[in-house]
């Protein structure tokens, strides 16, 4: 549930090594917290509901190594920042290792895979200004030059929906490792036509029947958005997401075929996609101003199908269930330890990032410190 490293990069054992290098070099430091250059409001501690320890907590685990390679935590509760932590370690820019990095809270970051729940938001505002088709239109309908494709009953009746939920029924799989030129994600990006590619894969199964985790599905709606405005994906972003939560420093890799990489090239700073999560808490709005409409965020959030054990899929965001079956958050998840975490019934938002690209038990650290986070909120 990760997208690829672009494949123009150095293997990944290169990549590796070098990141491993540069962990031998960046002694564990612990930056304080910045004034956010948009002043975000700031709340104490205690006043905020999360333990005074949870900050200690975090430090000691990076200094003990139970927290390999975490490079910030920003919590928000009740809409201002009671926690920030901002720490040094190697780090690299979608497979371009960066060397040492000290983070604080001007430092950008690569989100991977949480870049998908961006796509999700911007589908949704674009389809509000009539620039992108409805999630009942037939996908193959916007893609005419595909016309062979559409001529196939079973093929065309895969919906924006279905792209939307990842349950377009067409093979892909991003299991493999990402030097495997089999990977689903690397063949889409080394393809003469990425979006073809996507579209022309075998049918295993019906639409909407079953989730099937698809970076493809993210560059088909990111085109969309691209095409429709008329803007490329990062500036339609910037003057329609991102400018009116007051957010500047971004940046968007571009994929092999010079488009922005949807499914997993945003690069922004952890105050930044804290509000983000601010916005879908607050079901769309923004310091009182409708950014993203509050049915679009609702239609995102419904559950649309399963995905892993406890967790659902809506449009472009994961929902997190309690054992009972009841709804607990939204998660957007990103390759190496990437956290969004939305928690409405806490009023709750928080941001980790790491860089454990290439760890396999990168779960077991982030599932720790956001044991923390939770543990800490009264």
């Amino acid at each position: 549930m990760h997208s690829a490293n672009p494949p123009a990069q150095p293997a990944t054992r290169n990549r590796r090594t070098l990141l491993q290098a540069a962990a031998l070099a960046c002694a564990p430091a612990i930056a304080a917290p910045e004034v956010d250059p948009f002043a975000w409001p700031r709340a104490d501690a205690a006043a905020g509901g999360v333990a005074a320890g949870l900050g200690a907590a975090l430090d000691e685990g990076v200094r003990g190594g139970k927290f390999p390679d975490l490079h910030a935590v920003v919590v928000v509760r009740h809409g201002a920042i009671v926690l920030e932590r901002y720490y040094t370690g190697p780090d690299e820019r979608w497979g371009t290792p960066l060397g040492c990095v000290a983070f604080d809270a001007r430092t950008r970051h690569d989100l991977r895979s949480v870049s998908k729940s961006i796509v999700g938001l911007l589908y949704g505002i674009a389809l509000a200004e009539g620039k992108v088709p409805a999630p009942d239109q037939p996908v193959l309908d916007a893609f005419p030059a595909y016309a062979d494709l559409a001529a196939e009953p079973a093929r065309r009746a895969i919906t924006i929906a279905h792209v939307l939920s990842m349950t377009m029924g067409l093979a892909w799989n991003e299991d493999l490792p990402y030097t495997d030129p089999a990977n689903s994600e690397i063949a889409m990006e080394r393809s003469a036509d990425r979006y073809r590619y996507v579209l022309s894969q075998p049918i295993v199964g019906a639409p909407g029947a079953a989730w099937r985790y698809s970076g493809g599905a993210t560059a088909l709606l990111g085109h969309l958005i691209a095409r429709g405005t008329g803007m490329p994906l990062l500036e339609y972003a910037r003057a329609r997401l991102f400018a009116p939560l007051g957010i500047e420093d971004v940046e968007w890799t571009p994929g092999l075929n010079g488009e922005a990489a949807a499914a997993s090239g945003l690069r922004m700073r952890a105050p930044d996609l804290a509000r983000v999560g601010q916005l879908v808490l607050d079901q769309g709005r923004w310091q009182g101003r409708s950014v993203v409409p509050a049915d679009w965020i609702t239609a995102s959030l419904s559950p649309r199908t399963a995905a892993f054990e406890g967790v659902q899929y809506g449009y472009h965001w994961y929902l997190a269930r309690r054992a009972d079956g009841t709804p607990f958050g939204t998660l957007g998840i990103g390759l190496g330890g990437q956290r969004l975490v939305v928690v409405p019934g806490a009023d709750l938002v928080y941001v980790v990032f790491m860089g454990n690209y290439y760890r396999k038990d990168q779960l077991g650290p982030v599932f720790g410190v956001q044991g923390l986070v939770h543990g800490a909120i009264r």
